[in-house]
């Protein structure tokens, strides 16, 4: 796994929703509920684009975002 600098995930946000992002494991996550997106990280570099982007359920969205909320 490959963590993302703090500075760098302070300023990325969700190019389709512009909510800021959370990092799980090899994905950023972004913090809007309407659209649930996550984004990989490859190779260390986050991959943007809403091409690449998967969305998940609302249950691993609720336990990604609560577990960021604990940190």
């Amino acid at each position: 796994m490959t963590q993302i600098d703090k500075e760098l995930l302070a300023i990325l946000v969700c190019p389709k929703s512009k909510a800021p992002l959370i990092q799980q494991g090899d994905w950023l996550y972004s913090t809007d509920p309407e659209t649930r997106l996550r984004y990989p990280i490859r190779d260390g570099i986050p991959v943007m684009l809403i091409d690449e982007a998967e969305t998940v359920d609302e249950a691993e969205f609720q336990r990604v975002t609560s577990v960021a909320s604990e940190s």
